[in-house]
């Protein structure tokens, strides 16, 4: 490409706009009261699970039958030495364990797919046939799965893909508008999800299956399927699709979730701001969501020669009919697909009855024979809420599939001041949630209008405003969920109190709770089991106490492994992350029974750690390693991972083994 053109800045930044402007309390206001006023409740590590349940609030929430209690919750341990925080290129892990760099952004993936270039001069067709760019949420299935099989040495290992950085997709950085095509489809080709064959060798060295049927990529064109009580909404219709059925491409592919039928759910997250809507008045499933006025976040509506592929990225009303324009192509996003990862003929699906937002991950509770399926999802952006989602029909495993997620109730959560908590139905048939709708002078005229403006509903309803919610995890033995809520540098001096002084939640915590009778139940009991925070950082009304063990800000990811051990992943960015006193971003593993929590690793320079799997056995992990060099502009990399020797970054996974052979974390 010719030195001399014009770069395109490309904004980043700010793509968790606060789209919320209704009056419900914040989770602070409710955290900060709770904790000056209270001490019913105990949490986090210190106290262990054990104390979780001496609360009276959380005790009166039983486990449901089948499921130990918290008091009998075994601990686990954590047999490693703890990693110090650094500022190296690389993946630091404790003595004794090994960490390799595998399937990097534009490994070759499908069948004739070209190797990566260094200078990223791949095409946009090259693109769509490697491994895509900015590696998030995964999960590892193992090959035998379908007929009941728990391989630990060959399965799917199936990756979202996140974002695209133009500075570092293209050789020579992204030009400005009007984009060329090839531009803008390379980007759309490094967003979505990845499914990989691998298995491991006898060395232990995992590979990947070339020219297996299963490697495959879903990318922001591939063709889907809308299910659901939205599917054929008049809010649906687009040129691309007249009768609202059908649409096209995934995009921002952040945490995921899997089914308990062995499929992949990837996550739609700030897709918002991929669009723009230049009308006088935007509609409301528009404006509450941030879609831009002016230009979208890549200009890809200024893509030359146009394209209906890209055209699409304008949201205004363009024309006389919605069958001839894109005015309603943002509300094909926001949602949960779900993959079925051994069918690569397989058209995904947007599940609808799982709501539109921003969708940072999704998590199922352990299914239940002949109950509801239960799943729980966070809004990723600030002061916005964590919903729940219960199944209309009974799960059934010999039967189960995709269509269980098509019917039942949406909820979204409130957390009350003395440590109880609601879940209020987002149902049209409900009439609380009309009379509440009524009386703020919101009209919801079916189902498919609730949860095309998911996030109004949940204004309407009443529910508690959050701190960014993200991935959650659902303790296997105990049923109790976590989340994390990353931060919100929002919040004012006025919402301070003694017991939690800081003026801004600029480090985060995690939130968990235990729901009533069942899963399914609308009543739970909640409480603060970490906060994040430099050494010293204590979280209120418990025995921890933050250490250089163990210090920590900006929690995201969160999973339990097959040990019950909670690993907890970090996404410190701008002047926390290069700055403050945490070093790069990292995981920790906690063992919420015995109390411990230690940094398990460290990542290379200005990278987010995120997404994390392990195979049955436990002794190999994967860890996502995403955007390492994210300062990085054209040719100037703060990041040289993984491959060195001045060359560009590339997000990739790492494979995570102990040198004896042994259980990771134990």
């Amino acid at each position: 490409m010719p030195a001399t053109r014009k770069k395109l800045s490309v904004d980043l930044s700010g793509i968790d706009p606060i789209c919320n402007s209704s009056s419900g309390e914040d989770f602070y206001d409710v955290v900060n009261r709770q904790m000056s006023r209270r001490s019913v409740l105990k949490g986090g590590l210190g106290l262990a699970v054990g104390a979780f349940i001496a609360s009276p609030l959380l005790a009166a929430c039983a486990p449901r039958v089948g499921q130990s209690s918290s008091a009998n919750a075994v601990a686990q341990g954590l047999g490693f030495e703890p990693v110090m925080t650094n500022r190296v290129d690389t993946v630091t892990v404790p003595k004794g364990y090994r960490a390799t760099p595998f399937l990097p952004w534009g490994t070759p993936l499908t069948a004739n797919a070209p190797e990566f270039r260094s200078d990223a001069s791949n095409s946009a067709l090259d693109q769509a046939r490697q491994v895509g760019s900015h590696h998030d949420g995964m999960h590892f299935f193992p090959i035998d799965v379908k007929k009941g099989g728990d391989s630990s040495v060959e399965g799917l290992l199936v990756m979202n893909h996140e974002y695209v950085d133009p500075d570092i997709l293209h050789s020579d950085g992204p030009s400005q508008p009007p984009r060329p095509q090839d531009e803008v489809f390379k980007e759309l080709m490094g967003h979505g999800v990845s499914v990989a064959h691998i298995r491991q060798q006898r060395g232990g060295e995992w590979i990947l299956v070339k020219n297996s049927p299963y490697n495959r990529r879903i990318t922001g064109n591939t063709p889907m399927a809308m299910a659901g009580p939205v599917t054929g909404d008049d809010k649906l219709i687009t040129k691309y699709s007249p009768d609202g059925t059908s649409t096209r491409g995934t995009i921002n592919n952040c945490a995921h979730g899997f089914t308990p039928w062995g499929t992949y759910l990837t996550c739609e997250e700030n897709w918002a701001g991929c669009f723009m809507n230049d009308d006088s008045e935007q509609p409301r499933e528009h404006a509450r969501y941030g879609v831009r006025q002016g230009n979208s976040r890549y200009y890809w509506e200024t893509a030359a020669p146009a394209s209906d592929d890209t055209d699409r990225f304008n949201a205004s009303i363009l024309a006389d009919s919605p069958t001839e324009d894109y005015r309603n192509e943002p509300n094909h996003f926001g949602w949960i697909v779900e993959i079925d990862p051994f069918n690569p003929r397989s058209t995904p699906v947007k599940r609808s009855m799982l709501g539109r937002f921003a969708h940072e991950g999704v998590v199922f509770a352990p299914p239940v024979e002949g109950e509801p399926l239960v799943a729980y999802s966070g809004d990723d952006a600030r002061f916005e809420y964590i919903y729940k989602f219960v199944s209309a029909k009974p799960y059934h495993q010999a039967t189960a599939s995709g269509d269980l997620l098509n019917d039942g109730k949406l909820y979204v959560a409130r957390f009350n001041d003395d440590g109880s908590g609601q879940w209020l139905a987002l149902d049209i048939n409900d009439p609380v949630f009309m009379a509440q709708a009524q009386s703020a002078g919101v009209d919801f005229a079916t189902q498919a209008d609730v949860l095309l403006n998911t996030r109004l509903a949940a204004d309407v309803a009443g529910a508690t405003k959050m701190d960014r919610p993200e991935w959650g995890a659902v303790h296997p033995q105990t049923g109790e969920v976590y989340f994390t809520l990353t931060n919100n540098t929002r919040r004012s001096e006025a919402q301070t109190d003694a017991a939690n002084p800081r003026a801004e939640n600029a480090y985060g915590h995690i939130v968990r709770w235990r729901e009533a009778e069942s899963q399914q139940a609308e009543h739970f009991a909640w409480d603060i089991f970490l906060l994040g925070g430099d050494v010293g950082t204590s979280t209120p009304d418990t025995a921890i106490t933050l250490t250089e063990e163990n210090h920590f800000a900006c929690p995201d990811g969160l999973w339990f492994d097959h040990q019950s051990r909670l690993w907890i992943q970090t996404d410190m960015s701008g002047p926390t992350m290069q700055q403050g006193p945490f070093g790069n971003n990292g995981m920790l593993a906690a063992d919420p029974v015995s109390g411990e929590l230690k940094r398990f690793l460290v990542g290379p320079v200005d990278c987010e750690i995120t997404g994390v799997v392990t195979t049955p056995d436990s002794k190999t992990m994967f860890v996502n390693v995403q955007h390492p060099g994210e300062s990085s502009g054209p040719g100037e990399f703060s990041s040289h991972w993984p491959d060195g020797n001045g060359l560009r970054p590339r997000s990739s996974t790492i494979v995570i083994t102990r040198d004896d052979g042994g259980v990771i974390g134990a």
